[in-house]
């Protein structure tokens, strides 16, 4: 063996020889890991490493189970900068003042007044599940920011217990609360709840409170003040039964429109085009399944026009009776010698495509929920996932009247697919709009019949329902979006 080949082997191994040597007497600490506070004996401190992209002036809070989940910038649960580290902030934790019988162990994370929550690598929110003692110092690795994730849109929508209100907070309050009353206090005594969270959507950080699934249903006056401190806004009635955005300023509450667009009527589904071509005239022709479907070539004619999400779409109608037909589609200059590739597509759903003279692409648009179907409704619906063994339903109301009947009321309206699932549905009447009514579904006077906790609904919006065997006495409020 050669000589210096031999010489430098050696010299490896015993440079390996000492790093083990020494690594396994000692843990290696890196700078970041290093404590920053001193240890107190009466309380737990935190030390947080904080996510990437957070700055020296960024203003962190703790929110957790112990506070429930507050985000209101209250000074206790604020964070200090470490003395030595731009990346690690510390906190003295009292037990003593979290909420009864709660402690870390059940849930806690990080919040940036400037960035949002901490979430996931997935985008979910993080949870943290440390229950350290007191006298004790803990690190907490961070994960990321919301605003991570808001540089390719927005934030995921986060989940909520009930329907919620989303508030852009125009006042320049130092704190927000709500505070409810009516059918009951929801929120507790004055003032109210501290802000839940926040999500940015659609340019706009949207301060919410959850409503709670207890009180769906529930009339109640909605006092926003600046966290009890002498300043608060107008009643805002409302009943629970949707979600709902308001902007607030120092001259009161209004509510935002969100609804989403309403689609055009179609006959079964619609493949919806971005016109890109620059031709005259666009025709689509399809075969497969059934060949000339819909027309010979050069096919069909444009339906129709939508103007949705920034966009005027031409659609075709796909034809109800041709639902689950695999077709290739091809779009042409109406049969001028100009054509596309074939782009396959199974009708089972509606589609949206950019059409350029290079091809066709499938865009990932949601559609609105519930729309496009071709089934006319009488007013607003009550949608029924039926998940019983009984097949023969009914609907009676009480209330401001009787409004579908005396007992058992009305027998279903149909049936309707909205995003793959099938529901039986009651057309409410466009004539009964407004009425306070308490529905009880029943398998048409059979004997069993589902009522729940919270019967009173306001006809003003769509309603969905779960009714199982499981329990007959009530049924399940779905929050379908």
């Amino acid at each position: 063996m050669n000589k210096k080949l031999y010489s430098l082997i050696l010299a490896v191994l015993t440079l390996t020889g000492f790093m083990s040597s020494c690594s396994s007497k000692e843990d290696i600490v890196f700078d970041h890991e290093r404590q920053q506070f001193e240890t107190r004996a009466d309380r737990i401190l935190l030390e947080y490493i904080a996510p990437f992209g957070t700055t020296t002036g960024d203003e962190i809070y703790i929110t957790g189970a112990f506070n429930d989940w507050d985000t209101s910038g209250d000074p206790q649960w604020l964070l200090t900068k470490g003395p030595t580290s731009d990346i690690k902030w510390g906190i003295y934790l009292d037990p003593t003042t979290f909420i009864p019988g709660t402690s870390l162990g059940d849930g806690f994370r990080f919040y940036s007044k400037a960035q949002g929550q901490e979430v996931t690598l997935t985008g979910e929110y993080a949870i943290h599940n440390d229950d350290p003692s007191i006298g004790t110092f803990t690190n907490i690795w961070g994960q990321r920011w919301e605003a991570y994730y808001w540089e390719g849109g927005e934030a995921p929508e986060p989940e909520h217990d009930g329907f919620c209100i989303y508030v852009d907070d125009q006042t320049g309050w130092d704190a927000l609360a709500l505070y409810a009353w009516g059918d009951g206090e929801i929120f507790g005594g004055w003032p109210g709840a501290s802000v839940k969270g926040t999500w940015k959507h659609e340019g706009v950080t949207w301060k919410y409170f959850d409503f709670g699934e207890a009180n769906t249903g529930l009339t109640e006056h909605l006092i926003f003040n600046n966290g009890g401190n002498g300043v608060q806004l107008a009643d805002f009635d409302f009943t629970i039964n949707r979600n709902v955005y308001v902007k607030i300023t120092p001259e009161g509450v209004e509510e935002i429109s969100t609804d989403e667009p309403v689609p055009p009527t179609t006959d079964g589904f619609a493949v919806y085009i971005d016109d890109q071509t620059g031709w005259d005239a666009i025709s689509l022709y399809m075969w497969g399944d059934v060949n000339n479907l819909n027309g010979d070539w050069p096919g069909m004619q444009v339906s129709g026009t939508w103007d949705y999400k920034g966009v005027t779409w031409k659609y075709f109608e796909m034809g109800e009776a041709n639902t689950g037909l695999a077709e290739h589609l091809i779009f042409n200059n109406n049969g001028q010698g100009t054509q596309l590739n074939d782009f396959d597509f199974t009708i089972d759903r509606n589609v949206f495509l950019r059409v350029t003279p290079d091809g066709v692409e499938e865009l990932d648009i949601p559609f609105p929920s519930g729309g496009g179907s071709k089934i006319p409704h009488d007013g607003y619906v009550l949608y029924v996932l039926n998940e019983s063994s009984q097949t023969d339903l009914a609907l009676y109301a009480w209330g401001d009247t009787e409004a579908f009947g005396t007992w058992p009321g009305m027998p279903a309206t149909g049936t309707e697919t909205i995003k793959g699932v099938e529901y039986i549905y009651f057309d409410l009447g466009e004539a009964n709009t407004g009425l306070d009514l308490h529905l009880i579904p029943n398998n048409n006077g059979g004997g069993v019949q589902w009522e729940g906790d919270d019967l009173e609904f306001v006809i003003d919006h769509d309603i969905y329902i779960r009714v199982a065997d499981g329990d007959k006495t009530s049924y399940e409020v779905l929050n379908v979006k």
